[in-house]
């Protein structure tokens, strides 16, 4: 079964590649905004928004009245304004709020490249991405599957992440048509329909003890840190009443 997976990494970049991605993050909030403004425009005349078709098929007319819009990741673009259709594609079902203006003071900005004739890929330490090249990055794992897409990110402490999307072959479990229920008690931590006993914790060895006397250790110190804080209290008033 393939399902998709996202494999997130701290990217590290030099000043160039920097400047670029703020660039991008620009380009692509513009298309979309630029949009979502005549979708709300084709909306309140029709009563009817724009699909991604409608959206797309004007954006290389409006790339060539734009020429900044030309000197960013081609393909950031169309995916602002999948993203902008997807959001009203689930408005229209009910499932979250009409979209709003993209705003470059949001904490957090992004922008979202696709994989296309290896554009985006693992070399190395290094991710290959669109208009930036080679790109560092903090490796903690292999990236397994099909590359995607890959999603930038900026966050305020001026940290940079790239998530990258693939999709991956899963081993479906088998399904075997039966059902447990469970029940959650005191004495025991849960007891299952087919009379397995889940034990509870409560009592168990911990870290070689237990936790009633892992408890009672951490009950005792608090005690003996009021003592001592109460001593010092004490002490301190009998100090000032000397002195005065």
């Amino acid at each position: 079964m393939l399902v998709h997976k996202a494999y997130k990494f701290r990217i590290y970049l030099n000043r160039k590649q920097e400047i670029l991605i703020a660039e991008t993050i620009g380009c692509a909030r513009f298309v979309f905004n630029h949009f979502l403004t005549e979708w709300k425009d084709t909306y309140t005349e029709t009563s009817k928004g724009l699909t991604y078709k409608a959206c797309s098929s004007p954006l290389p007319s409006l790339k060539k009245e734009l020429v900044w819009l030309k000197e960013v990741d081609s393909t950031a673009l169309p995916s602002s304004l999948q993203n902008l259709a997807d959001s009203y594609t689930r408005f229209f079902q009910k499932q979250n709020q009409a979209s709003r203006f993209k705003s470059k003071k949001n904490p957090v900005q992004s922008y979202t490249t696709k994989h296309t004739n290896g554009n985006i890929a693992v070399v190395a330490h290094k991710i290959k991405l669109p208009k930036l090249g080679l790109v560092r990055f903090a490796k903690s794992r292999e990236v397994k599957g099909r590359i995607v897409s890959a999603t930038v990110r900026r966050h305020p402490s001026g940290n940079y992440f790239v998530s990258i999307l693939v999709e991956t072959e899963v081993r479906e479990l088998p399904k075997t048509g039966s059902s447990v229920g469970v029940d959650v008690g005191l004495k025991d931590f849960a007891i299952l329909s087919t009379g397995e006993v889940m034990v509870s914790y409560r009592g168990k060895e911990i870290g070689g003890g237990t936790t009633d006397s892992f408890q009672t250790t951490t009950s005792g110190f608090k005690t003996k840190m009021s003592i001592r804080r109460s001593g010092k209290l004490s002490e301190t008033k009998t100090k000032s009443g000397a002195s005065s």
